[in-house]
């Protein structure tokens, strides 16, 4: 027991020298109150129609189902803030972090990295790792490893970077000292829900994804948006991060340092015109490795139709 307090240490040291903005812990438990919450909120359709989020839901809410003897959840921020723009401010928006290469893959290796050093020098027998790859609900771990609380935007804030990052999770048999959760600091700002422009952001902390510009442009399949929201994507063609740019909290962040998440070669420069002549062929190669790839080029040229 008396190791508890040194092995959290030493694998929040290591998280840091691989790069990552902070790293917590928490104890692997059933989130019981998150499992209520996830429930309602399926059950009141604001998933859109993202059908993947009806499954898995105990594993969801309970790292023991994910990984046997499971005891403790390490999770870790990697900053993507910047202060990069687009230089044509009539151009197609997309979101900060499609600026550069896709997280997954990248963060994924260092967070390998950190359960190999977990593995080696702390004495883990079993964990797996994960970057939006399973079931897993990263922002509640992100606010039960003391990371930060859920803003009334539902993203994970934090006081020092704001929301402005992506959240890797370990699961794992090691029994470390768990973190305290952080107090909520949104008191009664509502700076995010009245920036929203197609009013996504619903009382209590809920987001109804189906009316979300990052699921309208990203996750949603269809062959025309619905034509209500025409007048209110405010140029937006991948993601959104309008209620992150008005948050208060996101004045505290600091650039990334991060080459792979350095803006792609041509796209910040790319005008309104090179977005609505932008070809497949195009497509493919400016936006190689790039998060935008998700959307594919059939929904990326949808949406910027749309614009």
């Amino acid at each position: 027991m008396e190791n508890l307090p040194a092995n959290s240490r030493k694998i929040k040291e290591k998280a840091i020298e691989l790069g990552f903005l902070q790293a917590g812990i928490a104890r692997a438990c059933h989130l019981k109150e998150d499992a209520a919450r996830l429930r309602e909120w399926l059950g009141m359709g604001f998933h859109g129609s993202m059908g993947y989020m009806e499954n898995h839901l105990e594993k969801r809410v309970d790292p023991r189902e994910l990984v046997e003897d499971a005891r403790s959840v390490v999770v870790v921020l990697q900053n993507y803030f910047t202060r990069k723009k687009q230089l044509d401010d009539q151009a197609p928006l997309i979101s900060k972090y499609a600026y550069g290469k896709d997280y997954h893959r990248i963060m994924r290796k260092k967070l390998q990295s950190l359960y190999a050093y977990m593995e080696t020098d702390i004495g883990a027998h079993s964990g797996r790792v994960f970057v939006d790859s399973a079931p897993v609900l990263e922002r509640a771990w992100g606010r039960q490893a003391g990371l930060g609380w859920i803003g009334k935007h539902s993203l994970l804030l934090n006081r020092k970077h704001g929301s402005w990052f992506f959240i890797g999770v370990i699961i794992t048999d090691l029994d470390l000292e768990p973190d305290s959760p952080t107090n909520d600091y949104c008191g009664d700002c509502s700076m995010c829900i009245d920036a929203c422009p197609t009013k996504a952001i619903l009382p209590g902390r809920t987001l109804d994804a189906s009316r979300c510009i990052s699921y309208l442009t990203i996750e949603n399949r269809e062959d025309r948006l619905p034509e209500e929201f025409r007048s209110h994507m405010q140029n937006r063609a991948f993601g959104c991060d309008i209620c992150q740019d008005v948050c208060p909290w996101s004045n505290n962040a600091h650039p990334h340092s991060e080459p792979w998440l350095d803006p792609l070669p041509g796209l910040l420069e790319m005008t309104r015109q090179d977005w609505v002549d932008l070809d497949k062929e195009r497509f493919n190669s400016l936006f190689e490795g790039s998060a935008v790839k998700r959307a594919k080029y059939t929904g990326l040229r949808r949406n910027i139709d749309f614009l």
